[in-house]
């Protein structure tokens, strides 16, 4: 019997966690499209607040002008590698905004959906990696974000390669970063 205090005799999500990791080098293999929807279909079912889901997710998957405008915004060589990239976007006026300082939920909610991707693509046999740091007015005019839509993070999606290395997961102890009724 698993001992329920101890995630890691949950087998089956501790060893996905584990195993998803931001993968930097592609095999040249496209992903078929009923994949690649499939794992956005698990962002579908992502938690929001207030049930808003504030998020869009445009698949480029072939060359193209989109294609070179996600190597232009993100200019690193090896994101050339993934066959697909997903852009997560999200929409301001669609979030629960808090009302007593009205801070925007948008980038929370688009991040849990966008774990869901990444959890689900490692489930599958694939591997993705969060990109945050790209010139998101480049990538807003290729996939011709409306007005108040933001490209908030590209997901490369792909099988890794062969050779891809793998890092080992520096992690703070539980001890570290849990607090028990303050801080």
């Amino acid at each position: 019997m698993a001992n329920k205090n101890d995630i890691t005799s949950y087998p089956r999500f501790y060893e996905l966690a584990a195993s998803r990791y931001s993968c930097r080098n592609y095999k040249p293999v496209a992903v078929e499209r009923d994949v690649l929807a499939a794992v956005v279909d698990a962002a579908r079912l992502a938690p929001s607040a207030c049930n808003r889901q504030p998020w869009f997710f445009v698949v480029i998957d072939n060359d193209g002008p989109q294609r070179d405008a996600i190597l232009k915004a993100y200019d690193r060589e090896w994101i050339a590698t993934a066959p697909a990239y997903i852009v997560a976007c999200g929409n301001h006026s669609e979030a629960w905004h808090r009302q007593n300082d009205g801070k925007d939920h948008t980038d929370i909610d688009v991040a849990i959906a966008v774990e869901h991707i990444c959890l689900a693509a490692a489930a599958i046999g694939l591997q993705t990696c969060w990109v945050c740091n790209f010139d998101a007015p480049i990538v807003a005019k290729a996939i011709d974000a409306p007005e108040g839509v933001e490209p908030i993070a590209i997901i490369p999606i792909g099988y890794p390669a062969d050779d891809a290395v793998v890092p080992e997961k520096k992690r703070k102890t539980t001890d570290e970063i849990l607090r028990w009724g303050k801080f």
